[in-house]
């Protein structure tokens, strides 16, 4: 992967930085959700996690760090304030939750944990914002796919490196319970804060080309806007793109949190925690291998092609987990489902890079944070969880089948968010 703007240092310091933050987020949300059940007992509040971090980072990136980043320029500085501000939270969110597991109110530990991750995630926001406009800063159209597919490729290593962590740190709960967890993943905030600060010092020292960037961004080899393209009409045109895209992640997301636990039932297959690591590593490993053939193809035969095979295993993929036998043809089948999310975000990534226009990325590319963001929990919350309490508590559904009918509405939406990207964004662009 070779890209004109983006010196080595540089280069390296974003890879290091990004292996990092997926590591992190590997070792802890891989079983946060299991955790989380254990102290508040159904799928519905569970979800609220992702729920309520999601709401609390729309708001953070959409009012105030997006015309933050756009107004005083602000990429790699918003990252290392944002990577630093979590690291300290974290502290005092573990210290709360650990307060109330040793009084005995594992429901309010539970909650305290949800406040506080939520609380924490506004002002994390500020890092999303930072890291979406400075890549989309220092590539061009002819580029962005590969760039955005290594760095994709770096990031899913970091993934399956934290969730094979996570499953011998989680220990039936421990690793949460006793802080492990939750001190290993404060070392990786500062070190990450740390290795931006060094980028952001690299971008400041290197040479900038700033009058060639808006002719090299109005032209790209495959789908990007012509050069008399209104901003108006590419705004509608992203519009349209959000719109599919919301109905997708919702679908994609809205087993997130019911899968892990549906690995676990008895009826099922009874997967240990480390068979829980495998097979989400294996969705890691298929996402790492699609990550770098999406990225160049999304450069070679345009974006929206290649969304649009991503876009239709991942509506395919979810039908048959109630189908699998054993432990390793789940993990074949979730690393195929897998290669189909990461190959809606690199391609998706580099079609949104190309019809922002540059005055506005920070703020657009917030919306487009915010609705990638929806796999955190409101799909869960509003789709995911609901559909299987409601089968499970009033239906008397027996709760194998209650999952198998929730990833199959899954694979609708997917399916339904397909139909309005072809028709809307595909046939127009």
């Amino acid at each position: 992967m070779q890209t004109t703007s983006v010196t080595k240092p540089t280069l390296f310091g974003l890879w290091s930085f990004q292996f990092l933050t997926m590591m992190r987020r590997g070792v802890f949300y891989s079983f946060m959700y299991i955790y989380l059940f254990s102290l508040l007992g159904n799928v519905t509040s569970t979800a609220a996690l992702g729920t309520l971090t999601m709401l609390m980072s729309a708001i953070g990136q959409n009012a105030l760090w997006g015309r933050i980043s756009d107004r005083y320029k602000m990429r790699a500085q918003l990252i290392v304030i944002g990577e630093v501000t979590a690291g300290l939270t974290y502290i005092a969110v573990f210290f709360l939750h650990k307060y109330y597991i040793e009084a005995g109110v594992d429901f309010a530990a539970g909650f305290s944990l949800v406040i506080g991750l939520a609380i924490l995630e506004f002002f994390w926001s500020m890092s999303d914002v930072g890291w979406a406009a400075l890549v989309t800063d220092i590539t061009t159209p002819t580029t962005r796919g590969r760039f955005v597919g290594g760095i994709n490729f770096v990031m899913s290593i970091g993934r399956m490196t934290g969730i094979i962590l996570a499953g011998s740190l989680y220990a039936e709960g421990l690793g949460f319970r006793q802080g492990t967890i939750f001190y290993i993943v404060c070392v990786m905030l500062f070190i990450g804060a740390f290795i931006m600060w060094l980028v952001a010092r690299n971008i400041r020292s290197a040479p900038q080309n700033h009058s060639t960037q808006p002719m090299q961004e109005s032209k790209s080899v495959n789908n990007a806007q012509p050069e008399n393209k209104s901003h108006k009409e590419n705004e509608r045109a992203f519009s349209w793109f959000l719109i599919a895209l919301i109905i997708v992640v919702l679908g994609v997301a809205s087993t997130s949190q019911v899968f892990p636990l549906f690995l676990m039932l008895n009826e099922g297959l009874h997967a240990t925690d480390l068979e829980v690591s495998f097979i989400l590593s294996a969705w890691t490993f298929g996402g790492m291998l699609a990550s770098i053939i999406a990225g160049r193809m999304a450069d070679v035969t345009g974006r929206t092609s290649v969304m649009l095979v991503g876009l239709v295993i991942a509506a395919v993929t979810p039908l048959s987990y109630g189908l699998v036998p054993n432990v390793i043809g789940m993990g074949m089948v979730y690393g195929v489902n897998g290669i189909a999310f990461m190959t809606i975000q690199t391609a998706g990534f580099a079609l949104a890079g190309d019809i922002i226009p540059e005055d506005r990325r920070g703020r657009l590319l917030s919306r487009y944070n915010t609705v990638m963001a929806l796999s955190w929990g409101p799909a869960g919350l509003l789709i995911g969880g609901p559909l299987a309490d409601i089968q499970t508590g009033i239906l008397n559904v027996p709760v194998h089948a209650a999952y198998v009918n929730a990833f199959i509405v899954s694979s609708f939406l997917v399916l339904l968010g397909t139909l309005v990207f072809f028709i809307r964004v595909r046939r127009t662009r």
